[in-house]
């Protein structure tokens, strides 16, 4: 299923914000080259806050499936609340400019496309 030619701007957004998380991600060294065991996943917690750190949690879950619904020309959720979690993460110092680039995305999925 292809997205609307009205929606496709709005997924090009997404994919470029997930890309700018990425590069935030990578320059704060918080990038792992390695996939997780597959335990980790098996959180029954938000975030998997028992099963991996924050910035493992936006690597291997956030992302990846949101980057998976891009190329599947899947919907996109419609509601996101990612940088309170990441304000509470890093109250002070580095990860500012992580917070600003999941806020944009929090706003972006939030907006209706088109």
């Amino acid at each position: 299923m292809r997205a609307a030619p009205d929606n496709l701007g709005h997924t090009y957004q997404v994919a470029d914000r997930l890309l700018a998380i990425e590069i935030q991600l990578r320059q704060m060294n918080c990038w792992q080259s390695e996939p997780l065991a597959a335990e980790k996943y098996l959180s029954r917690e938000p975030f998997c806050l028992d099963t991996m750190s924050f910035e493992q949690w936006l690597q291997f879950v956030l992302l990846a499936r949101l980057k998976q619904l891009v190329e599947d020309d899947q919907p996109l959720p419609t509601v996101s609340g990612v940088a309170p979690m990441a304000e509470e993460h890093y109250r002070s110092g580095p990860g500012q400019a992580l917070i600003r680039e999941l806020a944009a995305l929090d706003e972006l999925l939030g907006a209706k496309p088109g």
